[in-house]
């Protein structure tokens, strides 16, 4: 049975999140100390969370942030905000998704059930396996670490999930649209400049393990891992 925990002040809403996913068999439990979110996550250890914005105490930025230091479960925002900046803020803090109040539950579940499964189930990449590696550098999207030799730099759970679909595609081309989709499920809410950001700092994380030339631009369509620059 999966877990959701939902991180919202409008117990209205909590009850009503609740009872839609109790019908489909989830379990749940509402945070009740906003000062503790994150001890509350780690006594739960839930399989997904849903996120507002605005909290007592400490905004859902802060809390992705500090969730996102001790766990890559999915975390999807629910927030009235509806403006670019807070999704791509959202997006910066580590989310997978943001669900803009007012919503239509049959389509907020279809996102939960789409990450979990992404997470968990058929779609998950490569199961539990850690270590995916090319050319000797390796990426543990789990603990979003990547190294390359005795040399190793964290990443965003972003820029984890980037680097995991440019290794898999190593020396082939990798769309635009496709980077996209993996960032986000609903490509509307992304900004193009926000890839073009992304993208940029997964550069300079692999210039810090001496690999200057390896993402090269596909002009007008997309990027390319090379893998030739060998390993150490």
């Amino acid at each position: 049975m999966f877990k959701i925990f939902i991180i919202e002040d409008d117990q209205g809403l909590v009850a009503l999140l609740q009872n839609y996913l109790h019908k489909f068999g989830y379990e749940t439990r509402a945070a009740q100390d906003f000062e503790a979110v994150k001890t509350e996550f780690e006594q739960y250890d839930p399989h997904l969370v849903l996120l507002d914005v605005n909290l007592p105490k400490f905004d859902g930025y802060y809390w992705c942030r500090q969730i996102r230091g001790i766990s890559t479960c999915p975390v999807l925002f629910i927030s009235a905000r509806d403006g670019k900046m807070d999704q791509v803020m959202a997006l910066e803090n580590g989310a997978d998704d943001y669900i803009t109040k007012p919503f239509d539950y049959e389509i907020a579940f279809a996102k939960i059930k789409s990450h979990l499964r992404r997470a968990y189930g058929s779609y998950a990449a490569g199961g539990n396996e850690r270590g995916l590696s090319v050319s000797g550098l390796t990426l543990d999207a789990e603990r979003l670490v990547l190294s390359r030799g005795s040399a190793r730099i964290e990443l965003s759970h972003t820029e984890a999930k980037i680097l995991d679909e440019l290794m898999r595609k190593a020396g082939t081309l990798v769309t635009r649209d496709r980077l996209l989709e993996k960032i986000w499920d609903d490509q509307a809410f992304v900004d193009d400049n926000t890839l073009n950001v992304y993208v940029t700092r997964v550069r300079k994380k692999l210039a810090v393990l001496d690999i200057q030339e390896g993402l090269q631009t596909v002009r007008g369509q997309g990027y390319r891992l090379s893998g030739n620059w060998g390993e150490l």
